[in-house]
């Protein structure tokens, strides 16, 4: 009988929301996995709970030096990964117009758009020279079209989907599948903190069991729930008169300290 290969997942942003529930699917099907988020506790709690290889990286996706490091002693445990999760991600309300909110644009901007980034990079050649996996980004359809009261994380989640696209492009020979998934409104402690009506909110774990079918497929670029698919595709060709008209007064996400 042939040996059942077992499946290696490295996943960031693994201790809340969507990056937990992906571990927990992942490790009932008895994956090896490398679980990445910023805080120790947590991540030592959900390893413990998973009854599977898990081994955990406390780092922040910001830090290159850490994600290598992190890389290297999941490869040297495990070999090549077949799926790398870069679902680490902040968010925050930001308004132009007040100062202090700079710095909160570069987490966003440096978290969501080049922590993917620096997730991806210590896996590429090994990837690479395996000829297969898949490199997966989880964007949002707030990269769609700009939010009010949501500009960085509208441009972050934007810049991913065209960061990953690029990449896709670039790993085409490869055999490695680069997948762009875009939720919509998930039920995370992220999500927690908005003060307006969430259509089609859905939970963490139908989220990830989406996401676990869409990897497996190989497919390049998806919307989860269905019902956000359709809103999306709606936004993407809605002229701007009546964009700027529906949303200028939508609620804004709240910002720090305000």
């Amino acid at each position: 009988m042939a040996q059942h290969h077992q499946l290696r997942i490295i996943i960031t942003g693994a201790s809340s929301g969507i990056g937990m529930a992906l571990a927990q699917r992942y490790a009932a099907q008895g994956a090896a996995l490398g679980l990445i988020a910023r805080r120790a506790p947590e991540l030592g709690r959900l390893a413990s709970r998973l009854g599977c290889a898990a081994t955990v990286y406390a780092l922040d996706v910001r830090d290159a030096g850490a994600l290598q490091h992190a890389a290297a002693d999941f490869m040297s445990r495990h070999g090549c990964p077949d799926v790398v999760i870069a679902n680490a991600g902040v968010s925050a309300g930001t308004l132009t117009e007040h100062a202090g909110d700079s710095a909160v644009f570069q987490e966003v901007m440096d978290s969501n758009v080049v922590g993917m980034m620096k997730t991806f990079q210590p896996f590429v050649t090994a990837m690479r020279t395996a000829g297969k996996g898949a490199l997966v980004g989880i964007a949002s359809v707030a990269g769609c079209r700009g939010l009010p009261g949501a500009a960085a994380y509208s441009a972050s989640k934007a810049a991913a989907i065209s960061y990953l696209e690029s990449l896709r492009v670039e790993m085409r020979a490869s055999g490695v599948k680069v997948i762009t998934i875009c939720p919509g409104y998930i039920a995370t402690p992220m999500t927690a903190k908005n003060p307006y009506p969430m259509p089609f909110i859905m939970s963490a774990d139908d989220a990830a069991r989406k996401i676990i079918a869409i990897i497996r497929r190989g497919k390049s670029f998806a919307v989860i729930p269905w019902q956000m698919a359709l809103v999306a595709r709606v936004l993407r060709v809605m002229p701007n008169w009546l964009y700027d008209r529906l949303f200028a007064r939508a609620p804004h996400k709240p910002r720090r300290g305000a």
